[in-house]
This record gives structure tokens, C-alpha cells and sequence, in this order.
């Protein structure tokens, strides 16, 4: 059995055809790579052109005896559709054998937000007084303020700051590149980061134009922007479970709320299709009871 070459054009059409990040790329080959553990497992000697729905529906009973959530079993699906869809267009095989694989059923799960009161204190949480505490104010501020995925964050160069304007140029998935309304508090806090504290930083080759950098000159990792959201959480006493990407859910629900266009939040966001936004629509029950009291006839 030796899917390499198969698994390799993928690639090569992730890559080149559909435009995606290493990050995207690296979870389509992840989920093909489990179907091809599972047959090496099952000592199931098969091409990719020779697979049948039932080897499909045996892979997934067997991940779920593995209590793979349903949302990753759901994930892992959605890519080995993607690798057959390649095949397809591939004429490598006629007949696409995931088309009657049924994904597990999901919720809609709304994400956690914060409030501005949580967002404050978790801000005023921050040491001011050591080096990376400016950066983390600056950080922060700009995810509040703009939404950005934390790869974007961590991507984010001096070079698309359009402070003038009052944007930033933001690179987002399958390096789609789109302009982004920021506010003064942020660009007050990028401005003091980048004058005060990290021209003082000796940069290191290739990282020049990056904005946020680590303490010795190179540009943050994701999982350290993890890190520093979640201990100052833990410092300001915000008991919910919140990650980077909290900013950038209550940043669209408060536009939301606020009575903002949806297909402006979805253009800020940077999401491919409106479904995605729509789940801001999700309004907190007291602000919905007040709307209904106050506008039904029959309130």
C-alpha cells in the first residue's frame, strides 16, 4: 500500500490550486495520514482509488470508539472529502466514495465572549513595568480592536500599519490579503510598543518588518500568544475559558450587537462565506427580551 504519491500531489494542489497556509495544509494531509494508519492498522492492503464507502464508515466507527469528539471526527472527514475531491479532479478515480459519508451531527456552539468589563481587566492585569508588558497591551488592543486570527497577529508587519487612514493591511487565509478599521486606543498602544520598547530590540535576520517579537528579536509563535492570554487571564481572576481567538469572537459580537452591517463584519473578518459570520447574530437573552418588550405589538 503506498498512498505517498497520492498524498503528495494533494499537497501540491493545496499549495498551488486552492492557495491555503502550512497551517490548513498540514491538517488536510493530518486527516488523510489517520485513513492510512487505520488501514496499516487493520493490515488492509488498499489504494485510494480502490476504497469503499464501507472501509469509510469502519474508519469512522473507529475513531469514535477512540472518543474523538464529534467536532474533530467531523474535521477529520471534511479533509479525506477534500483528498478525494482532488482525486476526482485528478481522474484518478470516477466515483467519489465519501459522497454518502455522513459527518456526525453538530450543534451550532456559540463561542465564548468577553465583555468590556473582562476585557479592562485583563488588561489592567498586565506589568507595564517589564519589557513584553507593552507589547501585550499593544497585542491585545489590536486583536479587541481589529478581530485578527492570532496568525495574523503574530504575521502582522510595521509595513501595513496605515495608521494615517486609520487601517491595517491584514494577511489572512490562503494569504488573502484585506484592509482593517483600527481604533486610536490601539494604534495609541502599537505606537508607544514599536518608539519605546522594541526599537531597543536587537531583531533578528527576517524578522525586520514584524511587529510583535519575543525577547530575543524574532517574531512570536501562536502557542506563546496562547500562553500570555491565558496566565493573564488567570491574573485578572476572568474565570472563563478564553484563548486569542475570545478577542476576535467578542470583537464581532459586540459590532453585532452594536447594530453593524453583517457583511461588513463578514469583510473585517476576513470570512469566505457570510454562514460563518452569521453566528455572531446570536444576541445575549436580556438584550433580546428588551427588543421584543419594546417592539412586538403584542408585548
Amino acid at each position: 500500500m503506498n498512498w505517498k504519491i497520492y498524498i503528495n500531489g494533494f499537497k501540491s494542489y493545496l499549495t498551488l490550486e486552492r492557495s491555503l497556509s502550512d497551517n490548513s495544509i498540514g491538517a488536510y494531509l493530518q486527516d488523510v495520514q489517520k485513513l492510512v494508519q487505520f488501514f496499516e492498522l487493520k493490515k488492509i492492503d488498499i489504494l485510494p482509488k480502490d476504497v469503499q464507502l464501507n472501509h469509510l464508515q469502519d474508519f469512522l466507527k473507529y475513531i469514535n470508539e477512540l472518543n474523538i469528539s464529534a467536532r474533530s471526527q467531523a474535521r477529520i472527514i471534511s479533509g479525506i472529502k477534500g483528498f478525494y475531491k482532488y482525486l476526482l479532479l485528478e481522474n484518478i478515480l470516477n466515483i467519489d466514495p465519501t459522497a454518502l459519508l455522513e459527518s456526525p451531527r453538530l450543534g451550532r456552539k456559540l463561542p465564548d465572549t468577553l465583555n468590556i468589563g473582562e476585557i479592562n481587566k485583563i488588561i489592567d492585569a498586565i506589568d507595564l513595568s517589564s519589557q513584553e508588558g507593552q507589547r501585550n497591551k499593544a497585542m491585545i488592543e489590536t486583536m479587541y480592536s481589529c478581530g485578527l486570527r492570532v496568525s495574523e497577529l503574530v504575521n502582522l508587519k510595521i509595513s501595513h500599519l496605515h495608521f494615517n487612514d486609520g487601517f491595517v493591511k491584514v494577511t489572512g487565509k490562503g494569504d488573502k490579503e484585506r484592509l482593517v478599521p483600527i481604533g486610536r486606543v490601539a494604534m495609541k498602544q502599537i505606537d508607544i510598543y514599536k518608539d519605546e520598547v522594541r526599537c531597543h530590540f536587537k531583531v533578528q535576520k527576517n524578522n525586520e518588518g514584524v511587529l510583535f517579537l519575543n525577547n530575543r528579536g524574532a517574531k512570536l509563535s501562536r502557542v506563546m500568544v496562547f500562553i500570555i492570554i491565558k496566565r493573564l487571564a488567570v491574573k485578572a481572576g476572568v474565570k472563563k475559558k478564553i484563548s486569542p481567538h475570545t478577542f476576535r469572537h467578542s470583537f464581532a459580537t459586540d459590532l453585532i450587537e452594536g447594530g453593524a452591517d453583517l457583511r461588513a463584519v463578514q469583510e473585517m473578518l476576513g470570512h469566505e462565506s457570510i454562514t460563518t459570520t452569521e453566528i455572531y447574530t446570536h444576541l445575549d437573552r436580556d438584550y433580546l427580551r428588551h427588543a421584543i418588550l419594546q417592539f412586538h405589538p403584542r408585548s
